[in-house]
């Protein structure tokens, strides 16, 4: 396994991010010691960096794969917090699920431009304040806008970037795969950290797996790439890759995707319009009483069951 160091954060981490998302309540919804093994596989094959968020409760199975193994990995959340109150219960609520005094990396979840930025600037805050303190080591952002990279150009407290990289684009909400890689490129002039999600439109492109893979990692701007695994054998498989990553280009040519991942709508919806409201790329809208589904733009991430009041959303 490669390991880069990212940006200036004094962090070294693996170039195969484990992410966090897929295994939680909003997709796969694993149990914890389920993917507590997943998560453990990861850690005994050399993956020492997990992305995760407040949103995607899967706090329980990373600790549960730190007990099992007896590794602590580079741990990443992100809170939709605006306020220091929001900002404190959301770190509060990491730390004490994981069972740890301190996390690496605490990132202003979905920030849209330099307008989000300032709206949560309380909450940037109080996270700079637990910097100082040793609780938190650095601080930033995760992004599907363009907007959101460019602004923090200025801003030297964001020392972290998490956006959207695949080469669709699938998912950016304000322009180009060329725009974001320009962006990217010159927030790492500026020793931003960079790691990237949603190399394969959170499942959409996986029949284009080889080239979606060698676009990604060809990337120099990239320290490191957040994939989705829900399971040992796409454990094993994604670590197989990236210790080669020639050979597993190559032979990712053969790579046949067992399940496609979609949004589904179960017969209860009662098109309120709540997952409309969530959802940032535009992929749902409601007619004539009825929910439908853009899926050239929907991104699989499942955000939008979070917002179902009856649960009628699922990701599978």
């Amino acid at each position: 396994m490669e390991y880069r160091e990212l940006g200036r954060t004094g962090l070294k981490v693996s170039r195969l991010c484990f992410g966090g998302l897929v295994i939680g309540p909003l997709q796969k919804n694993l149990s914890i010691d389920e993917g507590g093994e997943v998560i453990a596989e990861a850690l005994r094959l050399g993956v020492n960096f997990i992305d995760t968020a407040d949103l995607y409760n899967t706090y329980g199975h990373i600790r549960r794969a730190m007990e099992i193994t007896g590794i602590r990995p580079v741990i990443a959340s992100k809170s939709y917090a605006y306020d220091r109150e929001g900002a404190k219960k959301s770190v509060d609520r990491a730390l004490t699920s994981l069972g740890i005094d301190s996390i690496d990396i605490f990132l202003m979840h979905e920030q849209e431009s330099i307008h989000t930025i300032r709206g949560h600037w309380e909450a940037l805050e109080y996270y700079l304040e637990l910097k100082e303190q040793g609780v938190i080591k650095t601080v930033g952002l995760s992004t599907h806008h363009v907007a959101a990279v460019t602004a923090s150009l200025d801003i030297p407290e964001i020392e972290v970037i998490h956006p959207i990289t695949n080469i669709a684009g699938l998912g950016i909400c304000d322009g180009t795969m060329d725009e974001m890689l320009e962006a990217i490129k010159k927030a790492h002039e500026k020793g931003k950290a960079i790691y990237g999600m949603k190399p394969f439109g959170g499942g959409n492109l996986l029949h284009s797996f080889k080239d979606c893979l060698k676009f990604v990692t060809s990337i120099p701007y990239l320290h490191s790439i957040a994939l989705g695994m829900q399971s040992i054998d796409e454990v094993r498989m994604n670590v197989a890759i990236f210790d080669d990553l020639e050979k597993g280009i190559n032979e990712a040519a053969n790579y046949k995707p067992q399940n496609m991942k979609s949004l589904n709508v179960d017969f209860w919806c009662e098109a309120c319009g709540k997952c409309t409201e969530r959802c940032k790329q535009g992929a749902l809208s409601i007619n004539e009483g009825k929910l439908n589904i853009d899926r050239d733009k929907c991104v699989l991430c499942g955000y939008c069951a979070s917002a179902c009041p009856f649960f009628a959303l699922k990701v599978y």
